[in-house]
């Protein structure tokens, strides 16, 4: 073999050494704007472009570990990756470090959808769920910070690595948690983190254990909601109740770091002591006063006023006010106070009897009318009631808009007064003589009467008489003939003569009859028994029945058919 075949062979045993694919070490020849030249030994240098040197300080002469992409390209130069070298470095420690189940540290690059963006010497993928125990709002924050992950998927094809920082915080806290429960006892004093409020109570992290504080043990006072003393993200002390190393749980308390305000509460507000407070919230059936941290009492809504008629507490008071009240009962046991705003004034009703004694007589306007009677107004807050029957000595009269409305001025008498339900009753009609007391003298059967016609009912006219008394035409008393409908007659507000047939002092009634006018005094007679016998036939009604009637507010008006 010749000289030139020997070397031939041995300068290609040598570059058959340089496997493409292959990390091999190279030396900086040359450092251009665009590019560095790189000599790995080969029979032609390599160029590597000058982004993959991003942040690095590099000098000629310098040593690089670069991948031998191609011997060979279109220039005959040979094709090197100086970041691709790296990558397939990295890859291989993060496949080990998967392998082994350890963790690597990474720097957040991006966020990208469903998660963020991880340079562990390798692109990798964070989820949004994998980012911390609970799923952030705003992934942002995270970018550009370096933290511990753990490997939870690779694959080694697509070059895909999924990453879990939420199971190193989980492993964590589980460690941080059996430290815990290892060392914690009852009555320890620990600080906190609010993690999660519910209506219930809180959760507070406790260096990676998790501790419920109860509504019931946040405050020796009434709160309706843990979020009106709390807050998530809040730091506070609380102090260990229960711990159930088994279950891993343990309950917290506030209020047991704090004296028990309700301890002595009977001898620093007893019975009928004044006190002051602020109104701390308001609902239909009361106020709740504020009278000290962790105390508070309820003014019922009647102990409000002796006399306004309080529908609400927020038609009279308002969060934050300070008032006055009266203490009328403590339950220790149901950690309540009774309060009382009405009770710093007199009651008005104690001397009520004394400011109206029955049969004196009044002056008030009518506040308010009900199908049962009318309110007169006697004083601010107390009202006196007329009932629909004593309105009139002589009428029968069905609602008292028949003869008042709001407004009027009425003289009247106290009748009566009910202090325990706070009653006075009242009379109009008392404030006059009762024009039946001397009826006999004023009516005998026989007489001839003259008075206009008040009201028309099927069975018969009403008539007004002197002192506004009415006395009743049946119809069978209108005319000798058969008169088949009183309207056809008489209508409201005729004026007509007729004769008394009739005086019923006891029932108050009094019949009278146009038909009987000109009778003798033994036709009368007659016609008065016939009367009497009127018994009630499917065409008329007896006398009897007729006032009955009359009672029960049948009548006609012209209105009417």
């Amino acid at each position: 073999m010749s000289i030139n075949a020997e070397l031939s062979d041995l300068i290609d045993s040598k570059f058959r050494e340089f496997k493409e694919g292959t990390i091999v070490n190279g030396t900086i020849i040359d450092i251009r704007p665009q590019v560095v030249l790189v000599d790995i030994g080969y029979k032609s240098e390599g160029a590597i472009p000058s982004a993959e040197f991003e942040d690095e300080e590099i000098e000629v002469g310098d040593g690089v570990e670069v991948l031998l992409m191609k011997l060979e390209d279109d220039n005959g130069m040979v094709v090197l990756s100086k970041e691709k070298a790296a990558h397939k470095q990295n890859w291989e420690k993060i496949v080990k470090v998967y392998e082994d189940g350890g963790l690597v540290k990474g720097k957040v690059k991006s966020v990208v959808k469903g998660g963020l963006m991880v340079n562990v010497g390798v692109e990798a993928f964070l989820p949004g769920s994998q980012v911390d125990i609970i799923p952030p709002k705003d992934l942002s924050e995270y970018v550009g910070k370096i933290f511990e992950f753990k490997i939870v998927k690779v694959n080694d094809e697509r070059k895909n690595i999924v990453l879990s920082r939420r199971e190193v915080i989980e492993a964590e806290r589980a460690e941080m948690r059996q430290q815990f429960l290892q060392t914690v006892t009852i009555g320890d004093k620990v600080e906190g983190l609010v993690k999660n409020i519910t209506d219930f109570g809180a959760f507070v992290d406790l260096q990676g254990m998790d501790g419920l504080l109860h509504i019931t043990d946040m405050s020796w006072g009434r709160i309706s909601h843990p979020s009106e003393m709390l807050h998530i993200g809040q730091s506070l002390e609380v102090q260990i109740l229960d711990v159930d190393r088994e279950k891993e749980r343990v309950s917290l308390g506030i209020k047991q770091m704090q004296d028990n305000p309700w301890a002595d509460i009977e001898a620093k507000y007893p019975i009928s002591q004044n006190v002051k407070g602020k109104v701390t919230k308001l609902l239909p059936y009361g106020a709740f006063i504020e009278l000290e941290r962790g105390v508070e009492g309820l003014v019922h809504v009647s102990e409000l006023s002796w006399v306004k008629r309080i529908t609400r507490p927020s038609d009279v008071l308002e969060i934050g006010q300070e008032i006055e009240a009266v203490v009328l009962g403590i339950s220790i046991e149901e950690q309540k106070i009774s309060l009382g705003v009405r009770q710093l004034d007199e009651n008005p009703w104690d001397a009520i009897e004394a400011r109206y004694p029955i049969g004196q007589r009044i002056t008030g306007a009518v506040r308010n009318l009900t199908t049962y009677g009318a309110f007169v107004g006697l004083e601010e807050g107390i009202d006196g009631m007329i009932h629909v029957s004593d309105l009139s000595w002589t009428r029968k009269i069905n609602h008292p808009s028949e003869v008042l409305k709001k407004g009027d001025e009425v003289e009247a008498v106290v009748l009566s007064i009910d202090k325990e339900n706070q009653r006075v009753s009242l009379g109009v009609k008392q404030a006059e003589n009762d024009p039946w007391s001397d009826i006999d003298d004023k009516f005998k059967v026989g007489d001839l009467v003259k008075g206009q016609v008040a009201k028309i009912a099927s069975f018969g006219a009403f008539v007004n008489l002197q002192d506004d008394i009415d006395g009743l035409i049946h119809i069978s008393q209108l005319s000798e003939d058969h008169v088949e409908r009183v309207k056809d007659v008489l209508k409201v507000g005729d004026d007509v003569e007729a004769r008394v047939i009739k005086v019923d002092k006891v029932e108050r009634r009094i019949g009278l009859s146009i038909k009987a006018v000109e009778y003798s005094e033994d036709e009368l007679k007659k016609e008065s028994q016939s009367f009497e016998t009127l018994k009630p036939s499917s065409e008329m009604v007896g006398l009897e029945q007729a006032f009955n009637l009359a009672s029960s507010g049948e009548e006609w008006s012209p209105s009417e058919d």
